[in-house]
């Protein structure tokens, strides 16, 4: 989970790409202060290199078209079944009949 300091230097960079103003770590720590937020010096530094040279808000725009997103499986037509999914289902219908008789708890003991 994102922590508080890390939190705001993404909302700083934000709020910086918004205004189409370059993040750097001086403009994230200003906003940071403006804002009466203490943050451990380091992060501030690592958003404004990490986020160097880069398109926010495309970034933000193409976050689910991404080029190495797997293409969803075609699924079977309308009258068609998945052998190998109904032998699972089958499967595992008869595992949890034996293991309910294998504990004392079938219903016909």
């Amino acid at each position: 989970m994102a922590s508080q300091d890390e939190l705001a230097c993404v909302y700083a960079a934000l709020l910086l790409s918004d205004d189409n103003v370059a993040i750097t770590a001086d403009k994230i720590n200003t906003i940071l202060r403006t804002a009466g937020v203490s943050v451990e010096p380091y992060w501030p530094s690592l958003f404004s290199k990490a986020l160097d040279g880069v398109n926010v808000k495309e970034l933000i725009t193409n976050i689910g078209s991404a080029a190495g997103s797997a293409p969803a499986a075609a699924a079977p037509a309308a009258g068609e079944a998945d052998p190998a999914a109904e032998a699972k289902k089958e499967e595992k219908k008869v595992e949890s009949e034996e293991s309910d008789d294998d504990m004392g708890f079938g219903l016909f003991d």
